[in-house]
């Protein structure tokens, strides 16, 4: 056995609903132990840093009942009939920030905790922004707004933003507010440039 793979000997699905289903599964890990795992399963989303001209982000505080009450997080949403992932972005930055952008950037991925879930998200930069009509979800209870960068920055680094995607959201969109913008993230080559037609 490679000592990089494990191995799934039996999985069983134990709940499926609209949005996950939990698997619970008997592996050999690639050190050997043979153990237990459940693991939800979730299609993925996309989360967008939108930046408009003034140079201000919008962030959305969005309650939630999980935390039982309120957070600031970026515009995101769950891919939704295996779409692409920027469409899904396209997609909740209109329905829940009232904008599209003809500009946008990859600003790669991140997986949200890989412990139990399965979850991968998109994050993307989005510029040269225009009014649209918002469409929220009925039970989408949110607020939107828009902050300039480095006050954006300022509540990520003293813990008022606590949404781990707008946390890496903002982490990655860093080098465009930093007056380096696609020089520096095209040497890292961590980005895509995709204008909108």
């Amino acid at each position: 056995m490679s000592p990089h793979n494990e191995t799934a000997e039996e999985t069983r699905r134990v709940y499926s609903g609209k949005i996950v289903q939990l698997d619970v599964s008997r592996v050999t890990l690639p050190n050997g132990v043979v153990t237990e795992l459940e693991l939800v399963r979730h299609p993925g989303g996309s989360a967008v840093v939108a930046l408009d001209a003034q140079g201000s982000v919008c962030l959305l505080r969005q309650y939630r009942h999980a935390v039982k009450g309120w957070l600031w997080e970026l515009p995101a949403g769950k891919v939704d009939k295996a779409e692409p992932p920027r469409e899904t972005a396209r997609r909740e930055l209109a329905d829940e920030a009232g904008v599209s952008a003809r500009e946008w950037h990859s600003l790669g991925q991140v997986v949200s905790s890989p412990g139990v879930f399965c979850e991968v998200i998109h994050l993307w930069l989005a510029r040269d922004l225009t009014t649209v009509a918002r469409a929220p979800e009925d039970d989408e209870l949110l607020e939107v707004h828009w902050l300039p960068w480095e006050v954006a920055w300022s509540m990520a680094v003293d813990g008022k933003i606590r949404d781990g995607k707008t946390l890496a959201g903002l982490l990655r969109a860093r080098p465009f507010f930093d007056g380096v913008g696609k020089d520096r993230l095209a040497a890292g080559q961590t980005i895509t440039t995709v204008e909108e037609s």
